[in-house]
């Protein structure tokens, strides 16, 4: 019976479409269903990890690794089978956890939305990105309204479910209603989802759960350098132009465990780059900041952009890659 259960519950979500759903990239290899790509299990740079999407499994040329969705779980989390297989019924929404599948698959519902609504995209192109790949990357998707409850009803999530993770609100309506939606990811999940509001109702909104860690953490902390900013579009505008060891708080009050994060690669730069508010709020913060930042080792520097100015709204006025670089190279370490 157990064997029967396992086998019922990988088969809800397929091992192909799980890796892309963690941003595993891959293309066609020969047979119709298989498919190759780069190992998430060691570095390489010639592809050498095939995933059969007819059997369900997976297999990696080069580290000997193999399995099936459990087994990958097992090997990219350090769990233990039992665990891994508990960690699988959360994300479907079978353990106690919120379900994160029901995340990820309003994620993909937000993706699909956006180039539909030319509203959507307009507000992108006036906070200056443009870039279809770095979109696509970041995930980015749009709320129009109306028809969130009514998809994932049809997916068997009931309303009191979504009500409960916040999704829907009170009258049965979208709670992003006409906001740009970004997924914040954590080891591969959606954990929370952060909307911008393109119209007059309140700029900002989460669902009421964790944010989280740093933005992006797994893959900015691989970088000597760190860029740290407010918000998710002043990250997107320098990763568009270049700076990809950039990540986000989002805001200005980091939370212990954003703080433990910075610290924990010996030698580390950072460089804060706060918006440069009229009433001095984000230098204020910004300076505190490195100042706590610099008590615990780690080497900071504060970038300062023209007065008025965040990361976003730079690049928008017509800054380049080289004027934030060196904007970068003027910045300013404070007296311990």
């Amino acid at each position: 019976m157990m064997d029967e259960n396992i086998e019922r519950l990988k088969k809800q979500f397929p091992l192909l479409d799980y890796l892309r759903s963690r941003q595993w990239s891959a293309r066609r290899a020969g047979h119709q269903q298989e498919f190759v790509g780069l190992c998430p299990f060691h570095r390489e740079t010639k592809p050498s990890f095939y995933v059969n999407a007819a059997k369900n499994l997976f297999y990696c040329h080069g580290c000997g690794r193999g399995g099936d969705l459990i087994r990958w779980i097992q090997l990219s989390l350090g769990l233990s089978f039992r665990e891994s297989v508990e960690h699988l019924k959360r994300e479907l929404g079978q353990g106690a956890d919120p379900p994160l599948q029901l995340l990820e698959q309003t994620t993909s519902f937000y993706q699909c939305q956006l180039h539909r609504h030319a509203e959507a995209a307009h507000y992108l192109a006036q906070r200056g990105l443009r870039d279809p790949d770095l979109i696509q990357r970041l995930r980015i998707g749009y709320a129009p309204g109306g028809n969130l409850r009514r998809h994932l009803a049809g997916l068997g999530y009931s309303l009191d479910l979504l009500l409960q993770a916040g999704l829907i609100n009170d009258q049965g309506r979208d709670a992003f209603c006409r906001r740009v939606i970004f997924p914040c990811p954590q080891q591969g999940r959606v954990i929370n989802l952060y909307g911008r509001s393109i119209g007059s109702a309140f700029p900002h909104r989460f669902l009421p759960r964790p944010n989280g860690g740093l933005f992006a953490w797994e893959s900015v902390n691989q970088f000597p350098t760190v860029i740290l900013v407010e918000g998710l579009f002043d990250l997107a505008v320098l990763w568009q132009a270049g700076f990809c060891n950039t990540t986000c708080a989002f805001g200005t009050h980091l939370t212990p465990a954003q703080l433990s994060q910075l610290c924990d690669g010996s030698g580390r730069q950072l460089f804060i780059v706060f918006d440069r508010d009229a009433n001095h709020a984000g230098q204020q913060s910004a300076a505190a900041l490195a100042h706590r930042l610099q008590g615990a080792g780690l080497k900071v520097r504060i970038a300062e952009l023209p007065d008025g100015h965040d990361p976003n709204s730079y690049f928008v006025a017509g800054a380049t890659a080289a004027d934030f670089a060196r904007c970068l190279d003027r910045a300013h370490t404070l007296p311990l």
